[in-house]
């Protein structure tokens, strides 16, 4: 439990720390965490708002991850409020003032929003205290709703939130807002540049890339913890890595027309042109200012590698695209990168690829049943994937069921 002063020495840093998050999931991911510190609290979640509706977008619970195995995440499902009066959510962004409550269960019969029972009734959990604060911008418009559960003392003991914690709840939701504002901003401009990629290539899709996203991350975390990856470096690396895997495909915006849309399989001509998008995509990030353009560039270049040698673009020359001397193949052709030679975020976002456009529906093939997915996946395990990554994925394939459960192609 922090004190006054560790809470006011905080808060002093929480704008500078927040604002060098740059990607929208694992900010908010960031502010939950910190929210809940500040007041010493079990719980809580984070609802975007997504026009006059409120997404479900994030949610933590202490109680609840204390119950799973150690390393195993907390799953749970995303759903939508309409923005009223008749949840707790709901009637905080449309008032758009801060609602302290003492025991949900005890709510005054004549307010007009009401607590829902049901997440309680399935997991078992109880809620008590509350409080639920809007997220605006400098405009005053409402960014979303954080909600933060069960209050708890020294020993644990659940109590109510005190006007202290309001008042620093709003003092930490408007620093919050700023960072949240932001990194949306910067979610918007990646999927701009996707929705670029879609007009010429109908299978970059924002949740193509979102999931792809997600499963990078959920692979790299537990590869990081096997590797001893400092945390510090682990929070850093996984910010730029999300984004960087969203762009994977970003040099697609290079190629034809003609072989981008083709319905069949291409001519050997076609595919070598097709190999192109990954040193084209990799140019865009060569002046790299930041982690995230070297983590971009990693991506775009190497995420077609294969763990035995047999993929693409190989040892090349960035700018030319033609091969490192000593590094070809008897045809003349660049040899492709093995093992590790491939750097960890290409091997990563390798597999995250794959396993999506295995798992989705494309304008020419249907989805493919999870089980034959998983059977190339373990076959393929030290041939075109990492063997490491691949027993890292079968631990992790209940969060990775889940994002893609919660980014659905519309």
């Amino acid at each position: 439990m922090l004190s006054e002063k560790e809470k006011l020495d905080k808060l002093t840093r929480l704008g500078i720390e927040l604002n060098q998050i740059r990607d929208l999931d694992i900010l908010m991911e960031r502010v939950l965490s910190d929210a809940r510190r500040f007041v010493n609290a079990d719980a809580g979640s984070i609802y975007i708002r997504d026009g006059e509706t409120l997404l479900f977008t994030y949610t933590q619970n202490d109680t609840l991850q204390k119950r799973l195995p150690p390393d195993e995440k907390l799953i749970y499902s995303t759903f939508t409020l309409p923005i009223d009066k008749a949840s707790i959510a709901g009637y905080a962004a449309t008032k758009g003032f801060l609602l302290n409550i003492p025991d949900v269960y005890a709510i005054d019969p004549s307010t007009p929003y009401r607590f829902s029972r049901q997440f309680d009734d399935s997991s078992g959990y109880e809620t008590r205290s509350m409080i639920a604060l809007p997220l605006k911008t400098a405009r005053g418009d409402i960014l979303g709703i954080l909600q933060i559960i069960n209050a708890q003392d020294e020993n644990l003991k659940v109590i109510s939130f005190s006007d202290a914690d309001e008042s620093l709840m709003q003092h930490f939701a408007s620093i919050a807002a700023v960072a949240l504002e932001r990194a949306q901003m910067t979610r918007s401009i990646l999927l701009r540049m996707i929705r670029m990629s879609e007009m010429r290539d109908p299978k970059e899709t924002g949740a193509h890339v979102n999931r792809v996203g997600g499963y990078a991350i959920e692979l790299y975390e537990e590869w990081a913890r096997r590797h001893d990856i400092r945390q510090k470096d682990l929070d850093m690396e996984r910010d730029s890595l999300r984004m960087a895997a969203m762009l994977h495909d970003v040099g697609k915006i290079a190629i034809s027309d003609v072989i981008l849309k083709k319905p069949g399989r291409f001519n050997d001509d076609e595919f070598e042109n097709m190999k192109q998008h990954t040193f084209l995509g990799a140019r865009l990030f060569l002046d790299a200012q930041s982690d995230f353009d070297e983590a971009a560039y990693e991506v775009a270049l190497n995420h077609h590698e294969r763990w035995d040698g047999k993929g693409y673009s190989g040892h090349i020359h960035i700018q030319s695209g033609s091969p490192v001397k000593g590094r070809t193949s008897a045809d003349g052709k660049p040899l492709g990168k093995k093992g590790d030679e491939i750097p960890i975020f290409g091997r990563i976002v390798a597999l995250a690829d794959v396993y999506d456009a295995l798992s989705s529906k494309r304008v020419y093939k249907e989805a493919w049943d999870e089980p034959e997915v998983l059977a190339v996946i373990e076959k393929e395990a030290g041939r075109q994937f990492d063997p490491e990554l691949v027993d890292i994925f079968f631990s992790r394939l209940k969060v990775l069921r889940s994002i893609q459960e919660r980014y659905q192609d519309e």
